[in-house]
């Protein structure tokens, strides 16, 4: 498959800028791969299509406000500052993204807040990821993480031009997010009501846990024509055994698994063992899934709408088949359903 498979013009205004009212309130679009049907529901629909003893696999990450804003030393210019990933604990070190990134050099300082009572200098330019800065500050390690959390915002998608609102903390994060670490949320996650998850629960649904900290790697656009030559960055994955015993245990009864979103996907294949079983894991993952691909343990997704070209794209394509997700996609369209973090949902059985 190349690159140029996954384009298609996406109208603007199908780019969600705000959540539905209520989570399990926004569309639903369902597409059955064996009759390659597609219909058209309400998210808390979903329930009619799970019995006792199905499990639904989530992604228990929670996100960070990783977006900061500071000030240059000496012009006082204004940097945004989005912090990727802790290098270490002890010396305060972090891999951030910075914009306007052509300003910043090798011993810049950054001052945070109000009062100017967070800096940062500049200690590394190069790394593949844009900037290595080391946070100045002298308290306990408890306190500085506090400090990041007071001073940083919700990293809602660039799409979205609106300022953050007072919602969007809630609302950018799953219902059952526990492990911070995400720097994105797994949006697909988002759709789950308290009510719905009770629901579900009371059917005899069983749940599972993962944790895969979802970095900016995942939006990272395609730029190779030849799909094989593209690189993932890592992120960190967590799968417990108490989430292997009870998948494990489904697949067996030939019972139906659901990945909710693409981070689940990518975290069970990642731990695929030889029998086609899931192993328990603790490490990284940079797993991409592209056409064509053989799923070993998720026989269902739940999903967003995604972006031209994007990864997220590839991996529905291989999961549903090319042409029913061409297909799905140009429904989608002219149904008007939202694309994106806070669009409208998909089922794929």
């Amino acid at each position: 498959m190349k690159l140029s498979a996954f384009g298609f013009e996406l109208p603007d205004e199908l780019l969600s800028e705000y959540p539905a009212e209520n989570r399990d309130e926004s569309k639903l679009m369902v597409i059955d791969r064996a009759k390659g049907t597609i219909e058209h529901k309400m998210f808390k629909d979903i329930i009619d299509y799970f019995d006792e003893g199905d499990v639904m696999v989530l992604n228990n990450t929670k996100v960070f406000p990783a977006r900061l804003y500071g000030n240059k030393e000496k012009t006082g210019a204004r940097i945004e500052v989005f912090l990727l990933r802790e290098l270490n604990e002890e010396q305060r070190l972090w891999d951030v993204l910075v914009d306007p990134a052509r300003k910043i050099r090798i011993g810049n300082k950054l001052y945070f807040g109000e009062d100017e009572s967070l800096v940062a200098e500049v200690i590394d330019n190069t790394t593949s990821r844009g900037r290595t800065l080391r946070f100045l500050y002298d308290g306990s390690y408890t306190d500085f993480r506090k400090k990041l959390r007071d001073l940083g915002e919700t990293p809602l998608p660039k799409y979205i031009k609106r300022e953050v609102e007072a919602e969007d903390e809630d609302r950018y994060q799953t219902i059952y997010a526990k492990h911070e670490g995400a720097v994105a949320a797994p949006t697909a996650g988002m759709h789950f009501s308290k009510h719905l998850l009770k629901r579900l629960e009371i059917k005899g649904v069983d749940f599972a846990e993962v944790t895969l900290h979802v970095g900016l790697g995942t939006f990272n656009p395609v730029e190779v024509e030849d799909l094989s030559k593209h690189k993932m960055d890592s992120e960190e994955l967590i799968i417990e055994e108490k989430a292997t015993v009870t998948i494990n245990q489904a697949k067996s009864q030939k019972k139906r698994i659901c990945a909710v979103g693409t981070t689940v996907m990518r975290s069970l294949e990642t731990a695929v063992s030889s029998q086609h079983t899931l192993n328990t894991h603790q490490g990284w993952t940079n797993k991409f899934i592209f056409p064509p691909h053989e799923f070993s343990i998720a026989n269902c997704m739940i999903t967003n709408f995604h972006l031209p070209k994007s990864t997220l794209l590839m991996m529905i394509s291989a999961f549903m088949g090319h042409d029913l997700m061409k297909e799905a996609y140009k429904v989608a369209i002219e149904e008007k359903y939202k694309f994106y973090s806070y669009g409208d949902a998909m089922l794929i059985i």
